[in-house]
């Protein structure tokens, strides 16, 4: 089951340095573009994956082209695509070695949640971290 009390979300966020954001756009009126800026400016690393800007910066950070390209440990993977395509995310942020997959407000794929738990990934679905950051209170150390 995906995490659904405000506790298992806030320990997650707390517990979370980097962040993979899929779907990550370099227009400021996007969502994806505004979730980045404020999950960068509460402390966490946040690594823009979209394969249409590789290479290029993104608020100060290298967009890589996919997940497999990202160095370093994954702990979460933001995904800022539809339900559909969300499938074959959570399937690379598995390969990758992520630790959670976050599946944003509107994004529900119940057969990639339940493969992402069956790897061992912790699973957020239909949230937003920039939501639930204020709500829960989340304070990162």
């Amino acid at each position: 089951m995906p995490l659904e009390s405000g506790a298992d979300i806030r320990a997650l966020l707390e517990e979370t340095k980097t962040i993979a954001l899929v779907g990550a756009s370099a227009n400021p009126a996007r969502d994806s573009h505004e979730v980045m800026a404020f999950l960068q400016r509460q402390g966490y690393r946040v690594i823009p994956v979209n394969p249409g800007l590789a290479g290029q910066q993104l608020l100060g950070e290298t967009v890589a082209a996919r997940l497999a390209d990202v160095e370093g440990q994954i702990d979460m993977v933001d995904i800022f695509r539809n339900s559909d395509a969300a499938g074959g995310v959570v399937d690379e942020a598995i390969a990758a070695g992520a630790k959670a997959v976050w599946m944003q407000l509107g994004v529900i794929n119940h057969e990639a949640a339940a493969r992402a738990e069956a790897a061992g990934l912790k699973v957020v679905m239909n949230h937003c971290p920039k939501v639930e950051i204020p709500k829960l209170g989340v304070r990162r150390a």
